[in-house]
């Protein structure tokens, strides 16, 4: 991270992760796994995944099929480093812009910088305005000082096209002035239930609620075991490589009659298995990404979590 002549090694980390809830498609009568194939549109045919490439659908419909090649060609702008354009007042930076937000953890050897570059931050009150890239693309963010934890925040920005109009919007024409006495009774009201923000008073009780629902159906004995035996390599999904691979030779393995291959030593991928509970979330969660310096010209985000 570079502002002006002071240059800051730093770490990026992910400051938040999904908690969305996601279910299965299943079939009622058994269990069994839904699976999707990979077909074509026009006749029905399923295609390999090796014949499958890239296309562009312009606004008026039409599709332009891009190549390997074509895609190498493109300006590919990758940087390790976090340029710091300007520093500018923090409402002028409508929240709507905000996109994913990482932490800035500096090097031992940083320090210092870190601490000072947060306290100009947080002196002015204003933040930094970066180029940076993510996953080999360049991208607007904003660096900020996290007053909970007096963390440095770095906030990825949308394009500004990617901000919807709300001329879109049928009826906001059709919204009239209130009257004066509508607004005092109004402003009342926002006065008897001001308060400061909380956000741990607020809970998803749908997750809690599906989460509880889920327990009492295990406690209960309502588990249906999958039949499927056919493997996810061949179901149409996109599965993780590495894992089918090791399933692969788990199963020629059993199948030659050398047992579990689990057991007794490696396995022969080098993978491990994680462990359950919160030492394996903390673990992700700590994992040392990609450094950001101006020295090397590639681009290695790290993603927690």
């Amino acid at each position: 991270m570079s502002f002006g002549l002071v240059n800051v090694p730093v770490r990026l980390y992910s400051a938040t992760e999904n908690h969305d809830l996601s279910f299965h498609q299943v079939r009622g009568s058994d269990g069994s796994r839904i699976r999707y194939k990979r077909v074509a549109q026009a006749d029905g045919e399923e295609v390999a995944y090796k014949d499958i490439a890239k296309a562009y659908e312009t606004d008026d419909g039409k599709t332009v099929v891009l190549t390997d090649e074509d895609l190498a060609s493109l300006p590919n702008r990758s940087s390790k480093e976090i340029s710091v354009e300007r520093f500018v007042p923090r409402e002028q930076i409508d929240p709507i812009l905000f996109d994913k937000a990482y932490f800035l953890e500096p090097d031992a050897m940083g320090a210092k910088a870190y601490g000072l570059l947060r306290e100009a931050l947080r002196e002015s009150d204003r933040v930094a305005v970066v180029t940076v890239s993510v996953r080999t693309r360049m991208t607007m963010a904003v660096l900020r000082v996290r007053e909970d934890d007096d963390a440095i925040v770095m906030q990825t920005l949308l394009w500004p096209d990617e901000i919807r109009a709300s001329d879109q919007l049928d009826h906001l024409d059709e919204v009239s002035e209130p009257k004066k006495d509508e607004v005092a009774m109004a402003r009342m009201l926002v006065d008897s239930m001001s308060g400061d923000f909380e956000p741990e008073g607020h809970v998803d009780d749908f997750k809690e609620a599906v989460d509880a629902l889920v327990e009492k159906k295990i406690s209960g004995g309502e588990v249906t075991e999958s039949p499927d035996e056919e493997d996810e390599a061949d179901s149409g999904e996109v599965v993780d490589l590495l894992a089918a691979l090791q399933r692969s030779v788990d199963r020629a393995k059993k199948g030659r009659g050398e047992g579990d291959a689990d057991e007794g030593g490696s396995s022969g991928s080098g993978t491990k298995k994680k462990s359950s509970g919160s030492t394996s979330k903390k673990s992700s969660a700590k994992k040392p990404a990609a450094k950001k310096s101006s020295s090397s010209k590639r681009s290695t985000t790290k993603k927690a979590g």
